[in-house]
């Protein structure tokens, strides 16, 4: 009788271990995917796998928002646009519209839902709503990129966790598609981030791992970061266990 109740007691306690640990892992994340993964040119492939990945995360009731770029076809039309003399406020708003239409296709295929919000307003109350789903969007207003559209969700819905997933294994010293002696950095600080990229105006169609804009929001807000490379979307999934990979800027 006492060794039965000795283990009917083990098993409840490890039933609570496992339930507490379970929700510890539940966090608020905001993934980046570039638009030169999924979206130079449009890979219905590579999205199908993130697919996949975001229903993991769902299933493990992480609250999910997403955020794609338009990649080399937001670039081209930046380039028509440009030629046809529009300003850069203008080439951006087209950008933008690219950028939508590329989180359609993600949230039509996950969600079944054409609705991509538009403000920071409509993601944290998509996000309240929509438990365990996934809120999905592209850019939201001129001036902005993705990259520092990500940073202002994660500071607007107090996100644990953002996750770049890039078209670079993580942050180099130098770019590694230029120099061959470039290193990639396990670890970075936050001022480390600042320090690293020089760049820090805002331009259309502007390409580095993180913009100066989105590293200004970080820095501020402290969010903890890691870029991976979005060629590998399981790489997300191993970011958000908390797992060692790519750079981590914490």
């Amino acid at each position: 009788m006492c060794t039965l109740f000795v283990w009917l007691s083990f098993i409840f306690v490890k039933a609570v271990t496992v339930q507490v640990e379970e929700r510890l892992r539940e966090l608020r994340v905001v993934i980046r995917v570039g638009g030169s993964v999924v979206a130079s040119p449009i890979n219905t492939e590579l999205i199908s796998e993130y697919i996949d990945v975001l229903k993991q995360l769902e299933k493990q009731k992480h609250e999910v928002v997403l955020v794609v770029g338009g990649g080399t076809l937001a670039r081209d039309y930046i380039k028509h646009a440009k030629d046809l003399g529009l300003n850069e406020a203008e080439q951006d708003t087209v950008a933008i519209t690219v950028s939508r239409l590329v989180a359609q296709l993600f949230a039509l295929k996950l969600n079944k839902t054409a609705t991509i919000p538009t403000t920071l307003e409509d993601v944290a109350q998509m996000l309240s709503k929509i438990k365990n789903k996934t809120v999905v969007m592209g850019g939201l207003k001129p001036g902005i990129t993705t990259d520092a559209v990500a940073a202002l969700v994660a500071e607007t819905v107090k996100a644990d966790l953002l996750v770049k997933a890039t078209d670079q294994e993580g942050i180099y010293t130098r770019d590694p598609r230029k120099h061959k002696d470039a290193k990639k950095l396990d670890h970075l600080s936050f001022d480390d981030l600042t320090r690293l990229f020089e760049q820090n105006k805002h331009k259309a169609g502007i390409h580095q791992i993180i913009d100066p804009e989105a590293i200004k929001i970080l820095h501020k807000n402290r969010t903890k970061t890691v870029v991976v490379s979005g060629f590998k979307p399981q790489n997300v999934l191993h970011a958000v266990k908390g797992k060692k990979i790519g750079t981590i800027i914490e």
